[in-house]
């Protein structure tokens, strides 16, 4: 009864719920393609290359991360413009988790095609540079932003760390080194994408665990939704009241076998729950 889209994405993720449009996007990485629904209609944007994130300009464009690098996709026409590089190494790397931050600027990671050790970087692009922000990673996950508290989070889930790195009020641009948030390793738990609610709390996708944790601004565990798929990826809050809980999951890495075993397994899910979002910022690129 959660599910939200039925299609089973190889690898889903970049869950972003667009505040004007009232419409979730995601991605299906390995399938480079973005994907929506309209009411009933599901609604797909097909690429050449691995697509794995967006942000929004305005009603009718997103910013979307490809190996090739940021551009401005027409949602009515599918028309792109190339708005800055993504150094993706002669594609030895791709894109994977991104977000638009609250000074309008858009955090992308990528990583090796087969999680190469500490292959993967996280940029920042803001006002029309491009800059390194975290580079040594394997695979960049987490990357969301408390605006009240002038923090960002950002992960690592080779290493099961989730780290805070405080931010510039004026900018946004880190200050200072980062500091660990979480240390999910012991536990056997693999940080995937994450987002904060309107109370600060932080709600990560925990791949191989089906499901979204929940922890306040202290870091200790909350509570956590369970979802009918292991690999869940993304968490976007949505709807009229931002009260829906969606979240994207993949099939990757599994053998048939798994697959027929976990029918749900690439589905997107979604489900109104007590805690809140905050609307997505725009991406001013």
């Amino acid at each position: 009864m959660d599910v939200f889209d039925g299609r089973r994405c190889e690898l889903g993720e970049g869950a972003l719920w667009h505040p004007i449009r009232g419409q979730l996007f995601w991605f299906d990485i390995s399938g480079r393609a973005l994907l929506s629904r309209e009411g009933d209609e599901a609604k797909r944007w097909d690429f050449e290359s691995c697509v794995s994130a967006a942000g929004w300009i305005d009603r009718d464009h997103l910013l979307v991360a490809s190996e090739t690098g940021l551009w401005r996709l027409a949602l009515s026409t599918g028309h792109r413009e190339h708005v800055s590089p993504l150094d993706c190494s002669g594609g030895r790397l791709r894109p994977n988790d991104g977000r638009a931050d609250p000074w309008g600027g858009f955090w992308i990671s990528t990583m090796g095609r087969n999680a190469e050790d500490r292959a993967g970087s996280i940029w920042r692009l803001w006002r029309g540079e491009m800059r390194l922000l975290f580079p040594g990673l394997t695979i960049p996950n987490a990357i969301c932003f408390d605006r009240e508290r002038e923090v960002a989070y950002l992960a690592d889930t080779a290493q099961g760390i989730v780290w805070r790195q405080a931010l510039d009020p004026a900018s946004g641009w880190p200050r200072g080194e980062p500091e660990v948030f979480l240390e999910l390793a012991r536990s056997g738990l693999n940080p995937d994408g994450a987002i904060v609610d309107a109370a600060g709390r932080f709600w990560n996708a925990q791949w191989g665990a089906s499901r979204v944790a929940c922890y306040d601004a202290n870091g200790a565990f909350l509570g956590e939704e369970k979802f009918e798929a292991r690999q869940l990826s993304c968490p976007a809050f949505g709807g009229l009241n931002l009260d829906i809980l969606h979240v994207t999951s993949a099939q990757h890495g599994m053998d048939e076998k798994t697959r027929r075993g976990e029918p749900f397994a690439g589905m997107t899910f979604a489900r109104r729950i007590q805690s809140r979002g905050v609307p997505e910022p725009a991406v001013i690129p």
